[in-house]
């Protein structure tokens, strides 16, 4: 059945006349924009840790909008592809601009996204009824590094060859399959021409996609579970205070407060954004190294290769894993096993299948070498991340009303990622593989400890209503 028009009074301006038409003929756009934006309600104590995902978003346009641009010059060609980023760094009008503003954006991009993932950390975020939320979240991050990998290499430069070459190789570690997948990605024997155009491929068309498609998933769950807030109190659950409307009395409309609200982080951002662009794009080696300004010269092979600062935790974590770590990961697995033998309530199958399937780890850890079990540890940091909201017991989501302690915990575990993130563009040296080893257990120790620690403590009570203070 056809919709009926609405009818607007002839003494209407030119601009009510436009929007009457075109809302007669496509009202799903005007109700979308009123269920997403005008009428869509968020907690009406929103703070600067808020800002983190309107800007990942902004980052995702300017990538989109320079990558189309770059796309234009670039030649998807070993012999060419080194040459066509000179030459659109020096001939083609703005395209040094566009293209600092590409490689700038990428680590901008993972900058937004880790602190938006640590303010959901510590406002438990990712709690019920959110967990899908989370889900998409951590699904986009990964989906991203794969994006940034892939780009990584186009720029054919020393640095794009080695690095690529080193991460490629990792999956020949995996037993059985694991030679004819790294020749599968490669599409060769080697990073060549044939490497070159599949990256390309999936860094302009196929991730892209599979990325935007995420980014409306997530914020389609989103609006549907309504935001977290760092109270961590529910502003449209059932016992929610309401006015006569049915609307959530600790909420505002999305529109105009915070989309006024964020323009704020957004001038603060592309001031930032701004300065390391036009003084420091290559922000001392961290954004652009500086073997990546040297042709790709499969004979030579660099001094250090390191992968790009947003990867090195996950690689420093990978270097952790040495015969020698093979050892304590096993005195890991033999304490996990004691423990969920001895305190656990299981009856004695269950026990039973604990000790089994402790032994069966620990056969496999000892038999296969440590490279693979580099890379599980590499992934399984990430992937880890997917768990946390079945991981965290804490009977209250927000860090505002945990133990003091949580606090430390939440910046121990910071300061262990950034240390590991340091170590990973480092050489390697007895110390650093040391204190790799440590950090490396921290890690996985703060994730499968939690359901344990997460409980301790004395919480303080959450209020029934959020805290605001206007201003």
């Amino acid at each position: 059945m056809a919709a009926e028009f609405k009818e607007i009074s002839p003494n209407a301006t030119a601009g009510e006349k436009l929007g009457n038409w075109f809302n007669n003929r496509f009202p799903s756009a005007g109700e979308s924009l009123r269920y997403h934006v005008t009428e869509y309600y968020a907690p009406k104590n929103f703070n600067f840790w808020y800002f983190f995902g309107s800007l990942a978003l902004l980052v995702l346009v300017i990538q989109i909008v320079t990558g189309i641009f770059l796309v234009m010059h670039y030649k998807p060609d070993a012999n060419l592809a080194f040459a066509s980023v000179e030459y659109i760094m020096r001939d083609v009008p703005w395209g040094w601009l566009v293209r600092y503003m590409h490689s700038t954006g990428a680590s901008a991009f993972f900058v937004v996204v880790y602190l938006h993932m640590f303010k959901s950390l510590i406002y438990g975020s990712y709690r019920k009824p959110r967990e899908l939320v989370w889900i998409f979240g951590c699904t986009i991050f990964l989906t991203l590094m794969a994006e940034a990998f892939m780009g990584y290499l186009l720029p054919w430069g020393q640095m794009s060859y080695w690095g690529a070459q080193v991460i490629v190789n990792l999956f020949s570690a995996i037993p059985f399959i694991g030679p004819d997948l790294a020749l599968l990605i490669r599409g060769d024997y080697v990073v060549s021409d044939a490497t070159l155009n599949r990256f390309f491929s999936f860094h302009v068309i196929a991730v892209p996609l599979v990325l935007l498609g995420l980014v409306v998933a997530h914020l389609l769950a989103l609006h549907d579970v309504g935001s977290n807030n760092p109270d961590g109190v529910e502003i449209k659950g059932p016992n929610a205070p309401r006015d006569e409307k049915g609307r959530p009395l600790d909420g505002i409309p999305f529109h105009p407060y915070y989309t006024v609200h964020d323009i704020m982080g957004v001038a603060v951002f592309l001031a930032l954004f701004s300065a390391v662009i036009f003084f420091a794009p290559e922000f001392g080696g961290y954004f652009l190294e500086y073997n990546n300004f040297i042709p790709a010269d499969p004979l030579k092979t660099p001094a250090h290769i390191a992968p790009v600062w947003y990867f090195t935790p996950f690689y420093s974590m990978l270097r952790a894993i040495t015969s020698e770590m093979m050892y304590a990961l096993v005195l890991c697995v033999l304490a996990a096993a004691a423990f969920g033998v001895l305190r656990s309530r299981m009856s004695p199958i269950g026990k039973g299948a604990v000790v089994l399937g402790a032994a069966v780890a620990i056969a496999l850890m000892l038999a296969i070498d440590a490279k693979f079990w580099g890379v599980v540890v590499m992934g399984g940091a990430v992937i880890i991340l997917f768990f946390l909201p079945w991981l965290d017991a804490s009977p209250v989501k927000s860090i505002r009303y945990r133990p003091q302690w949580h606090k430390w915990m939440y910046g121990l575990f910071v300061v262990n990622f950034l240390v590991l993130g340091y170590l990973g563009v480092q050489p390697p040296s007895p110390l650093g593989e040391r204190v790799s080893q440590i950090g490396t257990l921290f890690y996985f120790g703060f994730f499968l400890l939690m359901p344990w620690w997460s409980r301790l403590g004395a919480f303080k009570p959450v209020p029934e209503r959020i805290t605001f203070a206007a201003h």
